[in-house]
């Protein structure tokens, strides 16, 4: 790594990932980009489509398509980044850049797990009252709870950030593709133990307890469902939420894993790539998931596609 200045520099150096070959790094730079394309397409599409059909007019689909306006700016954050690296390799990037991918990361990391916890209750309500849940969850109790989120993962995300944007600085190649925490943090000239453990507190307890909120609002659902009487309205009650388990299943084991593992106890290089899963990966997935695995999203792709078939022919 390189040294500088005690206490500031300008700017940073993104390492990347190590490829070796000629056909190995432009392979790797099309690939990245293709999932990429595709991710921002996917979440488009069902931004457009829950706006389009009247049949996704519930809200579970406006949080889906709150969650997909979501992804397109999480993956937005650092793929850049990313493609950049593979492009060209290490990749400087100014530290006021730095600081605010950082910041902007994490904000919406965290949006994104209080925005699962809303969808898991919006389950709940849905399965276990099912007489009150459009009452309880209106326009307005749907549009809260959105910009509640935004806030709040907003908020919680300016003490890390913050904290990490005043450290002091000796060495300025960040072992990674973009701008985290604990990459970050190696370059500081100080201690930054308690810097760790208040970033711990603030990511831990915020993503913690919204996971222990989900798997709570999962077990009273199981209950609800194992009561109802046939094995029909089971399955169709499980097939409601098996696309949001799947989804916080993906988002919370890679995140815990490199949040809540030990560093130490990792092979250099790890955390890059396990960060592909959330950063890339999930959001890559995540359309899919909704759309493939849901009844009710295939009948409103034809719905919209038979209108514009019509719309074409013309008179």
């Amino acid at each position: 790594m390189d040294h500088v200045n005690h206490s500031w520099t300008q700017t940073f150096i993104l390492a990347g990932f190590t490829t070796t070959g000629t056909l190995l790094r432009p392979l790797a730079f099309l690939g990245t980009l293709c999932i990429y394309l595709i991710t921002l397409a996917g979440n488009l599409f069902i931004i457009v489509l829950v706006k389009a059909d009247s049949g996704l007019s519930t809200p579970m689909y406006f949080f889906i398509s709150v969650l997909s306006f979501l992804e397109l700016w999480y993956v937005s954050t650092t793929v850049p980044t990313l493609l950049h690296t593979l492009l060209h390799g290490r990749s400087p990037i100014p530290s006021v850049a730095c600081f605010l991918q950082l910041y902007v990361f994490h904000s919406l990391g965290m949006t994104e797990c209080y925005l699962l916890g809303v969808m898991a209750l919006d389950r709940y309500l849905a399965i276990c009252r099912p007489l009150h849940y459009h009452a309880l969850m209106s326009r307005q109790v749907q549009l809260w709870l959105a910009g509640a989120t935004w806030v709040a993962g907003f908020s919680a995300a300016l003490v890390p950030a913050s904290l990490t944007a005043t450290l002091p600085y000796c060495l300025k190649e960040v072992a990674h593709y973009f701008c985290d925490l604990a990459p970050l943090m190696r370059l500081a000239c100080v201690d930054t133990s308690w810097h760790a453990r208040v970033h711990g507190a603030v990511i831990g307890v915020a993503t913690g307890c919204n996971f222990v909120l989900i798997i709570g609002l999962y077990g009273g659902i199981l209950r609800a469902v194992l009561r109802l009487p046939s094995a029909a309205s089971r399955a169709k009650a499980f097939s409601t939420c098996s696309s949001h388990v799947t989804v916080v299943a993906l988002f919370y084991a890679s995140a815990f894993t490199v949040y809540v593992g030990s560093p130490g106890s990792r092979l250099e290089g790890t955390d890059k790539l396990i960060a592909l899963v959330y950063t890339l990966l999930t959001p890559f997935l995540n359309p899919i998931i909704y759309t493939l695995r849901n009844k009710e999203v295939k009948e409103a792709v034809r719905r919209i596609t038979d209108r514009l078939k019509t719309v074409l022919s013309g008179p």
